[in-house]
Parts: C-alpha cells; sequence; structure tokens
C-alpha cells in the first residue's frame, strides 16, 4: 500500500496531519485514543488491504499540532468532518479507539452524512473524575525526558504494548527522545472527553460495531448500558487483550473489524 502524509489547517491555527493509505473506496478513516498517535494503527491499515484508509493524528497528537488552543470536542470533531470532506467523495466507515471512539461517535451524530459504518473499540459516552484526571498528568508528567535512547525509554516505561508504542513513536531532537504530546493539553482533552454524550450516541444511525476486550478498562454494566441504549449496536468480545486490543489482540481485533466492515449495507 503506497501511503502519503497530508495535512491541513483548522480554524484556530492548528496542523492537523494525517496518513492516507492508497486503495479502494468506500475509505476508512480511524482515530486513536488519548495520547497515542497514527503510528499505532498502520499494521491496522494493512490488514484492512485493499481498502484506501486514513489514519488521523488527532490534535494535540502525533504529527499534528503539539499544544492547540482548542482541544473541545467540537474542535475535534470539525477536524475529522473535514478530513473526510477533503479525502472522500462519499460517506466513508469510521473507526475510533477509546477518546477516538469518543470522537467518532460524535462525528456519527452530528454528521451522519459522512459516515456509513461505525466502530469504537473500548469507548463510551464519556466519563471519568477529576481525580482520575490529574492522576493521569502526573504519571506523565513523571516521565524523565528527554529519553537519551529508545532503550532507556522502555527501562522507564516498561515493556507492555502501550508502552512499546510510545517509545516508537517518540520524537527525536537534538538532546534526546520526547512524547509527542504534552501532559497539561492530555490533561485539558480528558477533561472534555469527561461530559457525557448520551443524547449524541442514542442519536447515530449509522450500524456501529462496539469492540470490548476483556481486559478493558469498562465494567459489565458499562458496556451493557451503552449497547443497550445505541440504535443499531452489534457487540463483539475480544479474549486475552487490555484497553488497547488492537495492539496486543491484534488478530482478534483486525478479524472482527474486517468481517464488519465487508458486510453489504
Amino acid at each position: 500500500m503506497d501511503e502519503a502524509r497530508r495535512t491541513l489547517k483548522a480554524a484556530d491555527g492548528s496542523t492537523i496531519s494525517y496518513s492516507v493509505f492508497d486503495g479502494e473506496g468506500p475509505a476508512v478513516v480511524i482515530l486513536h485514543g488519548l495520547a497515542g498517535s497514527s503510528l499505532e494503527f498502520v499494521p491496522t491499515a494493512h490488514a484492512l488491504a485493499p481498502r484506501k484508509v486514513i489514519l488521523v493524528d488527532q490534535r494535540g497528537h502525533g504529527f499534528s499540532t503539539r499544544r492547540p488552543s482548542n482541544v473541545t470536542r467540537a474542535a475535534f470533531v470539525k477536524d475529522v468532518a473535514s478530513v473526510i470532506n477533503i479525502e472522500s467523495n462519499g460517506p466513508i466507515d469510521l473507526v475510533g479507539h477509546s477518546m477516538g471512539a469518543h470522537t467518532a461517535m460524535l462525528v456519527a451524530a452530528l454528521h451522519p452524512q459522512l459516515v456509513r459504518r461505525l466502530v469504537l473499540l473500548e469507548g463510551n459516552e464519556g466519563g471519568g473524575s477529576e481525580a482520575e484526571h490529574a492522576a493521569l498528568g502526573e504519571y506523565f508528567r513523571s516521565w524523565q525526558v528527554p529519553f537519551v535512547s529508545r532503550e532507556d525509554a522502555r527501562a522507564a516505561l516498561g515493556d507492555g504494548a502501550l508502552a512499546r508504542a510510545w517509545v516508537a513513536d517518540l520524537e527525536l531532537r537534538e538532546d534526546g527522545l520526547y512524547p509527542r504530546f504534552d501532559a497539561d493539553v492530555m490533561v485539558r482533552t480528558i477533561r472534555e472527553v469527561a461530559v457525557r454524550r448520551w443524547s449524541e450516541w442514542e442519536s447515530v444511525a449509522a450500524p456501529t460495531l462496539v469492540i470490548y476486550a476483556d481486559g478493558g478498562m469498562f465494567s459489565e454494566e458499562q458496556k451493557s448500558e451503552f449497547v443497550r441504549r445505541g440504535a443499531s449496536v452489534t457487540r463483539a468480545d475480544l479474549t486475552s487483550g487490555s484497553h488497547d486490543a488492537h495492539l496486543d489482540a491484534f488478530e482478534q481485533w483486525s478479524s472482527a473489524l474486517r468481517d464488519f466492515l465487508a458486510v453489504s449495507l
């Protein structure tokens, strides 16, 4: 698959970077989670060949503007809608993980003409406490950056699937390696995601696949309520996967995704 990195300029001056893997339409647009980047989903893009796949670095992440002034949900949604309008002549299949699932859900609710099918991996209507948000910020600020090497980063961050993705995505500067996100921006962003969006979720008309992992972050009660309140929802459960099941349960994830996207509407 041929890959091309492209950018667009948002209304607030932020640059939104995304990668396009050429292929057949309709395109599949994939949105990563908080403190992640499009790099995590390159294997997924290859697994979806021969489909056209677009991987978006959401604002504040990856190669997009690191410290955007606007981190509202509306800004994230507008960025994704702009990418879709630029890169597709018709509705696309929209996929999101965690925070990206929340973004994808809002895009489907607010721009139903753009979304043909929707896939949400480890996502929900929103939520989380201020204490959790503060702890997340403290964790990211605790990283002793710059890291001298990727080996140094691995020793500090661990060898889990998400840690390996963070290490692979570190930005090399003259004085060492840095994460491609800012801790304070992550906290501001997750506070916006915490606002529950039940009315938007209940308004989504696109056929939707909701995927959870048995080692993910949601209780069975949360999963069941979210699925029950959706309009046209199929649920899939992955075994031996974490909240980042696209990384540590990849074969199950990619199989469920391909099967759902292959079904004719």
